[in-house]
């Protein structure tokens, strides 16, 4: 059977056999008569081919970016930017313009799904499935002194959603609801560290000069559309730049190929950098006054410039270029993140805020802005501030060290751990849960580890909303509405959820989902008629900071000093490199997997089976006495995966780049066996430095960015 790449290789080489074959002119005939417009031609759909057009947000895309889906005949046929969105003006991110090719995607859930004794799964109706789960949460309400009741992991962190599932989890009695891990969490973890106030945003269209140390701005930190739009925006063509941009990271990636100046420092050594950065600042008299300065003054006293080049591998000219450009420019911003989105901890995160406060940044244009959080509307629901302190990589490996209670029902909301975590304790989590339900989409690794699996509408077949996605310098409120039915027999989640905790006897104050989105758009000002029109709701107030401060502890100075004696730089052993992981937005989400529709930006090399792409340059290349194509194991003592080398010199020294979002195991022919999942090798530890130290310490939460592995030719 001639499949669409076998006809296209098939027309592709008939230009070069034309005289040798009749054949070619006899399909060329074939298509001017298929090109015609015969009755007997099959047509996509019959009827009204009338064109309306209904503007939403993505809930696919972590940028949150506005959209407008084009309907012919009442059904979705494309997903377009929106220019009148603050979030996109116009823009489209690779995996929002996915969305309705996803609707139809073969991994898509069509209706509810049992596990079965056998550990097979069989279909079921929602009224069986409702009944069942009604019946589990019901004994779980009569809750056990030893065991936790429900317990829930959610995937969405901006929206009222996870409000939702939290007033529901507390009231169960449990109150252990967790957010997946994100630079979100760290950022808030961070700010509360520092005695903050509000949510931390980023004013990147206001700035003239933006310092990203491992946030990978331009393709998938934040609110990628809007960065993108920005940072085009300041700089047109033959004119001149109204914004410089520096990124530090071990590989160029396209943030680092588009900017002025990239750093290439060691995977993991971003503290490092920024404690050099601030040093060097308040040596040169950059040092906004507040309370705290002085013991700030010690911490990053032994970081002198030369002492952070050692640590990060980074040439001192490029060191002393992004300090020249942060004191000479007039709205200098820093920005950190990481390239996974989780796993750099809140010491780095601190460091960067503390370095605006040196600069004077904080709630002015173009810096960092305290941007105010929305208020709670569900009942016992969770503020932004309580949703992000759940720790979910320390709870799993507390639940695999047998310290935490076992668990009634586990419920997982859009999320897949078992693909994102890293490490196995997740699945101490699933084993101590006598019940676990999934409310998603697709049929992901964490679905088919569920005893009970309920599809869950789509973005685009459902209501929702967007809160100050993380990120953004400016408060936004934005409407997710349904463009057409849900398909097959999936449910809005809200909806079932509310429904089942009002025959449990739990209020969430809330009748439905509409009625909780109406909630949370008076709570904040904004009118539910422009809303449901598309438009965003979007305000510049900031929370003033009163008692802005430097704060750190003395404790903190002392082990940042013992660090700063011990920490090396240099080459790593023999046949080990550290890992830096590379995300493209275009390769999905561990929610979504990479989408049919962006196949076509993947090598061939990177659809091999169970087989990565290993990038790295060529003096590691010789240093661990290989050749480009080899293939090799790559291994610690968390696991192993397996790559062919190929050379990039935008790689650091002692370093392999591997790409995250391969490596699936439940989304179909797409994914399933294309590569190798990274997160294999990655262990959770604390920062360095800081191991056991109390809250208000750099340890908020566990690091996994300085993964390092052994190299063996396989």
């Amino acid at each position: 059977m001639l499949d669409r790449r076998g006809f296209l290789k098939f027309i592709g080489g008939a230009a070069v056999g034309t005289l040798a074959t009749p054949v070619v002119w006899k399909g060329l005939d074939d298509i001017s008569i298929w090109s015609q417009n015969w009755p007997w031609i099959p047509s996509l759909q019959y009827g009204n081919h009338e064109n309306t057009y209904i503007r939403t947000t993505s809930k696919v895309c972590p940028s949150a970016v506005g959209t407008r889906v084009r309907l012919v005949g009442g059904r979705p046929v494309r997903v377009l930017g929106d220019p009148e969105s603050p979030l996109s003006r116009g823009g489209i991110s690779a995996l929002a313009v996915t969305e309705v090719q996803m609707r139809y995607s073969p991994a898509r859930l069509k209706r509810p799904l049992l596990r079965n004794t056998d550990g097979g799964y069989r279909e079921i109706t929602w009224e069986q499935a409702e009944t069942l789960l009604l019946h589990k949460l019901a004994d779980a309400k009569r809750k056990k002194a030893d065991r936790e009741a429900v317990v829930c992991i959610s995937g969405d962190e901006n929206g009222t959603m996870s409000e939702l599932f939290s007033g529901f989890v507390n009231q169960m009695g449990s109150g252990r609801f967790f957010l997946m891990p994100s630079d979100a969490q760290a950022a808030a973890q961070a700010w509360k560290l520092m005695g903050g106030r509000g949510r931390v945003g980023f004013d990147v269209p206001d700035s003239d000069y933006v310092f990203a140390v491992g946030a990978n701005v331009l393709e998938t930190w934040g609110t990628v559309v809007a960065n993108r739009r920005a940072w085009g925006n300041a700089r047109p063509a033959g004119g001149k730049p109204a914004m410089r941009l520096a990124y530090a990271g071990p590989v160029q990636n396209n943030t680092a190929a588009g900017a002025d100046l990239w750093l290439p420092i060691k995977p993991g050594t971003e503290l490092y950098l920024l404690l050099g950065v601030a040093h060097q600042l308040i040596k040169d008299g950059v040092a906004a006054p507040a309370d705290g300065l002085d013991v700030f003054k010690a911490l990053v006293a032994p970081w002198t410039p030369e002492k952070a080049c050692q640590a990060t591998g980074l040439m001192p000219d490029r060191f002393k270029a992004v300090v020249e450009g942060l004191k000479k420019a007039e709205k200098p911003l820093v920005i950190v993140g990481s390239d996974m989105d989780a796993g750099g901890g809140t010491g780095p995160m601190r460091l960067g805020m503390a370095i605006n406060m040196l600069l004077d940044r904080v709630n002015k244009p173009g810096g960092m802005r305290l941007i105010p959080t929305a208020p709670a509307v569900v009942q016992g629901g969770g503020t932004y501030e309580q949703l992000m302190e759940g720790d979910l990589v320390e709870y799993a490996a507390a639940t695999a060290k047998g310290t935490m209670p076992e668990v009634d029902v586990l419920m997982v909301y859009e999320a897949n751990p078992f693909y994102a975590l890293p490490g196995k304790d997740i699945e101490a989590v699933f084993k101590k849960s006598a019940f676990s339900v999934a409310f998603t989409c697709f049929f992901d690794e964490t679905a088919r580890r569920c005893d009970l699996v309920l599809p869950n509408a789509l973005g685009l077949e459902r209501y929702d909303d967007v809160a100050q996605p993380f990120g953004y310098g400016r408060f936004i409120y934005t409407l997710v509405q349904p463009v057409a039915e849900p398909l097959h027999q999936a449910r809005p989640a809200g909806e079932v959820l509310i429904n089942l905790a009002y025959k449990l006897g739990v209020n969430l104050g809330v009748s439905d989902v509409v009625t909780m989105l109406k909630a949370k758009a008076h709570a904040i000002g904004a009118d539910w008629g422009s809303l449901s029109e598309g438009n965003a709701y979007e305000s510049d107030v900031v929370v003033p900071q009163k008692l802005l401060a430097y704060r750190f502890t003395p404790n903190e100075v002392e082990q940042l000093g013992k660090l700063a004696q011990t920490v090396k730089g240099g080459a790593l052993p023999d046949k080990e490199v550290a890992v830096a992981f590379v995300g493209k937005l275009a390769l999905g989400t561990p929610e979504t997997a990479i989408p049919p529709f962006n196949t076509k930006t993947i090598t061939n090399e990177e659809l091999e089976k169970d087989m990565l792409v290993a990038a790295l340059n060529s003096a590691t290349l010789k240093k661990l006495g290989l050749y480009e194509g080899n293939v090799v194991t790559l291994s610690n003592d968390a696991g192993q995966v397996r790559a062919r080398l190929r050379v990039f010199e935008g790689v650091t020294a002692d370093t392999v780049a591997l790409t995250l979002g391969f490596g699936h195991t439940a989304f179909g022919e797409f994914n399933d066996g294309k590569g190798m999942n990274v997160m294999t090798l990655v262990t959770p530890v604390s920062e360095p430095g800081f191991a056991g130290l109390a809250v208000g310490s750099f340890a908020g939460l566990p690091v996994w960015n300085n993964t390092r592995v052994r190299v063996a030719k396989a």
